[in-house]
């Protein structure tokens, strides 16, 4: 709900307004205390302009349709653009949302003031069909070329038992065909020059070295790369559109298939927005089991970069050693959890079940077992001079540059930004834990590998803090709204069985309200920007991912390099499509 006024004052807010006047905003109360102010597209690129210096990074950009919200902020929005901005600095957050209608959904490209909203943008107009004036190619990015209406829109179906069903004849498949065709003249791009023709070719989007479904068009003058356009969306499943279906708690599943190597560090960043929408309170042993296995997840999900970069390198040996290691830890998290690679584990309220008996023997096995073997893979592949020749300096960009392209986690971290979610705005219990934040300094290929390397080591060390300091306790919150109740009560009473009968068939009732909460991911800031009109069902469901800017640069750091080169960068960058497409 918008606020007339708002007695929390805010250094930022009231320097916005003594700068533009308070008439031009209205400010609006979130669950997770962000500033956000409404503002009018007629001044949206002034105040952005000017508060780009204080928050550098445009950290998401996304949009909502309003229309069927029964507790709407504002009667004016049909739908609404949401600006997400971040401090480094500070570590703090601002929000800034402006609202259009259906029949006037103009509003100005703010890519003069963010690069990286570029895709953003891109992304808000194949959703919900918002029209960013002055947007170099506001075209399909996640949707075919072909595709009809706007997949976000509440009219649109979100079942496919709602549609007709799919039929491919031969002349909608060569339709489909040709719609794929790359016309460089549409990105800008000449065919030739008087001395030169240019070759256009496709990486992927079947391809080992692209990493799952992503395809990038080359321009090429001989072996050098004139230029690049990475085209994405052939992973898209519509996750965030099957959260208007799900129940807040059904949907915890499907939030471990964003990045499906991050296991449960998804379910982190999910569950705990819902919980501080209904002021849940954690235990404090369900907050260490959750991190414990959050950064067993990171060192699983750095096994798999660590060992297919060296791998695209030219290196054969390193990917058979690291998945053994990850083989090894996944039968950890198996006998913990029930699952291995999306055990969907983490819960409304704490975690499944408690810590099975024997788990800690398991683990101080493991995290004795790894630094010998990190010492190996260092001589076998960092330390190696042809993998060295490969990546040093290629593919390079500097802090700034990473900034103004969204660029966060380790990729950031390699540009020398001392800056990390756990450690500079701890969650969920990291201030109780002693580790360092590795970083380097040029920010190519190389340190980026470098930087990941270190944090499994250091996520091996905040494990052990985690097994030598376990609290006792209850593994689950006993607040009405935890998803759900703990299965013991269920076999003491008849009020706790229908409790969770009901909490689990139609999902608990979360109150009215609108939150996020970033986390420091594997790769880099993972962010769940939730709605609840006050149901059993998210209103409106956003995830920001580290995968989807980091693509977007890929243009700016491969010019002028030969397609080996790219295949470094590419398997330097650590981005799982399903991360990018969503």
């Amino acid at each position: 709900m918008l606020q007339a006024e708002v007695t929390k004052t805010n250094p930022i807010v009231d320097d916005l307004f003594a700068r533009f006047g308070t008439q031009l905003f209205q400010q609006q109360l979130t669950a997770d205390d962000v500033s956000t102010l409404w503002l009018d597209r007629i001044n949206l690129l002034d105040v952005l302009s000017y508060l780009k210096p204080r928050f550098p990074m445009l950290l998401d950009l996304f949009g909502i349709d309003e229309r069927l919200r029964e507790y709407k902020p504002t009667a004016a929005s049909d739908f609404t653009v949401v600006y997400h901005l971040l401090s480094l600095q500070e570590c703090d957050e601002f929000r800034l949302k402006v609202a259009v209608t259906d029949a006037d959904s103009n509003i100005p490209s703010c890519i003069s003031v963010w690069p990286n909203a570029n895709w953003y943008e891109r992304e808000a107009w194949d959703m919900f069909g918002i029209v960013f004036e002055g947007h170099p190619n506001l075209s399909r990015i996640l949707l075919p070329p072909t595709w009809e209406g706007h997949a976000l829109r509440k009219e649109h179906p979100a079942r496919a038992t709602e549609m007709e069903p799919f039929s491919l004849d031969d002349e909608k498949q060569e339709r489909e065909q040709e719609a794929l065709r790359f016309k460089p003249e549409e990105w800008g791009m000449a065919r030739a020059t008087e001395d030169t023709e240019f070759m256009f070719l496709n990486l992927g989007p079947n391809h080992p070295s692209v990493h799952g479904v992503f395809r990038i068009a080359l321009q090429l003058d001989g072996e050098v790369i004139v230029d690049a356009v990475p085209d994405i969306g052939y992973h898209h499943r519509g996750a965030e559109k099957m959260s208007e279906r799900q129940t807040w708690h059904s949907f915890i599943p499907y939030t471990d298939r964003i990045d499906y190597l991050g296991g449960v560090m998804n379910n982190h960043a999910y569950v705990m927005t819902v919980e501080q929408m209904a002021g849940i309170k954690v235990p404090e042993r369900a907050k260490v089991i959750r991190i414990m296995l959050a950064e067993l997840f990171r060192i699983s999900s750095h096994l798999v970069f660590y060992g297919t970069f060296a791998q695209d390198i030219g290196q054969m040996s390193p990917v058979f050693y690291m998945f053994a290691d990850r083989e090894r830890l996944f039968g950890i998290i198996e006998a913990i959890t029930g699952g291995r690679m999306h055990p969907a584990w983490f819960r409304i309220g704490g975690v499944a079940q408690d810590l099975p008996n024997g788990w800690d023997s398991m683990v101080r096995e493991f995290i004795d077992f790894m630094p010998a073997r990190l010492d190996h893979y260092q001589k076998m592949s960092l330390d190696n001079s042809i993998l060295k020749q490969r990546t040093v300096g290629i593919g390079s960009y500097s802090q700034q540059e990473a900034i103004d392209w969204g660029i966060t986690g380790p990729s950031l971290r390699a540009t020398g930004m001392d800056f990390d979610l756990r450690r500079d705005r701890p969650y969920g219990g990291y201030d109780q834990f002693e580790f360092e934040v590795p970083i380097a300094q040029n920010g190519d290929s190389y340190d980026r590998a470098v930087v990941r390397a270190e944090e499994i080591r250091q996520s091996l060390r905040i494990v052990r803090q985690c097994l030598d300091n376990m609290p006792e306790g209850p593994y689950k919150s006993d607040h009405r709204l935890t998803t759900p109740p703990p299965k013991e009560g269920t076999m003491q009473d008849i009020e706790t069985l229908i409790h969770h009968f009901l909490n689990v068939s139609w999902g608990p009732v979360i109150p009215a309200s609108e939150g996020s909460f970033p986390i420091e991911a594997t790769k880099g800031i993972n962010n769940y920007h939730l709605i609840s009109d006050g149901g059993t069902t998210s209103y409106r469901t956003r995830i920001r991912t580290p995968s989807f800017p980091a693509l977007q640069q890929i243009p700016l750091i491969s010019r002028g390099l030969m397609i080996p080169d790219l295949i470094a960068i590419i398997a330097s960058i650590d981005f799982v499509m399903a991360d990018v497409d969503r």
